[in-house]
């Protein structure tokens, strides 16, 4: 009898013990799926590139090769909303990304993947945790507006990432820091993909590796595990002719509704020219003309005067496009042939408009004060400027605190100057500009965009002010 009990207890013993463990484990577990067993790569496919990819101690190691493409080892599921963490550790030599919402299809470039990428970047640039639009539009959120989240990454080391793609919020974090906070609806699901950057023909970079460890997802209950996004991280927003919660929280407002021509009139007029500017498909687009300034339809400025304020559009031009957005515009200033006078955004075509070989220095160049101070890269990585290209998107700001002026290209900072100063005084005594008392000084003025005679798209065209 004794013998018995004792039996029976040990088992029952088991069997709590056993029950215990397993109720834990699913607490603990809360939804998390690992994408990794430790073992082997079942649930994964490589693509595109044959860079090696093994299993060793419970980690998948990628290794550059020479003479192969970009090399992408893909799960075999695609993921639209989800949490996802990841460990990750790099050879300080080359640079990676973890792709998410990508795809690969017959239709698109033969194949090639594209889509979202989590930059892993162990350069002085620190850049990891920014996003890229691997094969499609390139930077989407460069660490260069998030100086901190630069600092996050550490070499030699397990770095601890996370990405949140829930509805068209991404953000991103990099051992607790948070790197970026981007809104973008272009892709809702897609597979997620280890990358093997390739080397080309460098020899020296070869067989270098990149090591990921303990891969997890969350795809249900996302609100739950959420993180507190940092107050000081920028959010960026790609959503088009669209003001996100957040930038409304901040005072943000649409200076051009995606629609209609409230709000803007010709420069020389008090109504909206009657043709050469059209509003299709949610773009306002200058036709072209003859390619001279002010030559066709004319200028369009906002009704609205703005002294101190952040000014956010994105543009598209042609092939030899020029044009170029105004700020402290004063419309009645020019009655004589040309545009209105303001500070000017150059917006150019720089490898075939003749204006960016004129000027000094480059100051007829996209994104330059033009006329005045050339675009150059002033981010803390000193990359140059970045223009995505003709045909494309591009993002330009333009913040103005007082006296204190940027220009932003793309999400680089490009300009940046005192409208105040002895220097920008002596730049408008040397140039086009010098005719007009105060230039640049004004207290306030409208926002111009510039008819010079060649197409050029805007959209997403949205302002707030500062008090």
């Amino acid at each position: 009898m004794i013998q018995f009990k004792l039996r029976h207890f040990i088992i029952v013993t088991i069997l709590v013990g056993f029950y215990s463990v397993d109720v834990n484990s699913q607490s603990e577990n809360n939804g998390w799926i690992s994408l990794f067993n430790g073992k082997n790569l079942d649930g994964w496919k490589q693509i595109n590139g044959n860079a090696e990819y093994k299993v060793e101690n419970g980690e998948i190691i990628g290794k550059t090769t020479v003479n192969t493409p970009n090399s992408f080892l893909c799960t075999t599921k695609n993921y639209s909303d989800f949490i996802l963490e990841f460990e990750v550790m790099v050879s300080p030599e080359i640079n990676s990304g973890v792709q998410f919402r990508s795809n690969s299809s017959p239709d698109y470039r033969k194949g090639v993947v594209h889509g979202y990428q989590f930059e892993i970047d162990p350069s002085s640039r620190g850049f990891s945790g920014g996003i890229y639009d691997e094969q499609r539009r390139g930077w989407l959120y460069p660490l260069s507006i998030n100086k901190k989240g630069t600092k996050a990454f550490q070499n030699g080391v397990w770095n601890i990432c996370r990405i949140e793609a829930i509805g068209n919020s991404i953000r991103t974090w990099v051992n607790g820091v948070e790197c970026a906070n981007l809104v973008d609806d272009i892709t809702s699901s897609g597979f997620i993909a280890l990358q093997v950057h390739s080397i080309g023909e460098d020899k020296n970079l070869a067989n270098k590796e990149i090591k990921w460890k303990n891969i997890r997802i969350k795809t249900t209950n996302l609100e739950s595990e959420r993180k507190a996004s940092d107050p000081e991280v920028v959010e960026v927003s790609y959503l088009v002719n669209q003001i996100t919660p957040n930038e409304m929280r901040k005072g943000w407002r649409l200076l051009w509704d995606g629609k209609t021509t409230s709000g803007w009139r010709s420069a020389r007029a008090n109504s909206f020219p009657k043709s050469g500017w059209e509003i299709k498909d949610g773009e306002l687009t200058i036709l072209a003309t003859n390619g001279g300034e002010a030559t066709g339809p004319g200028d369009i400025v906002t009704e609205d005067l703005f002294s101190s304020f952040e000014l956010e559009l994105e543009f598209k031009i042609t092939e030899g496009a020029n044009s170029g957005i105004k700020y402290f515009v004063d419309a009645d200033l020019n009655k004589g042939p040309g545009s209105a006078i303001g500070c000017e955004f150059q917006i150019l075509d720089d490898d075939k408009h003749p204006d960016a070989k004129a000027g000094v220095n480059g100051n007829r160049t996209i994104g330059s004060l033009y006329d005045l101070i050339p675009a150059e890269g002033l981010s803390s990585s000193n990359r140059p400027k970045q223009f995505k290209g003709i045909g494309t998107w591009n993002k330009a700001r333009i913040i103005v605190r007082g006296g204190h002026v940027e220009h932003w290209l793309n999400n680089e900072k490009v300009v940046e100057y005192d409208r105040f100063s002895q220097m920008f005084r002596s730049l408008v005594a040397n140039s086009k500009y010098k005719t007009w008392p105060g230039f640049g000084q004004w207290a306030s003025g409208s926002i111009l965009l510039q008819d010079h005679g060649n197409t050029v798209h805007y959209r997403s065209i949205k302002i707030r002010e500062f008090n």
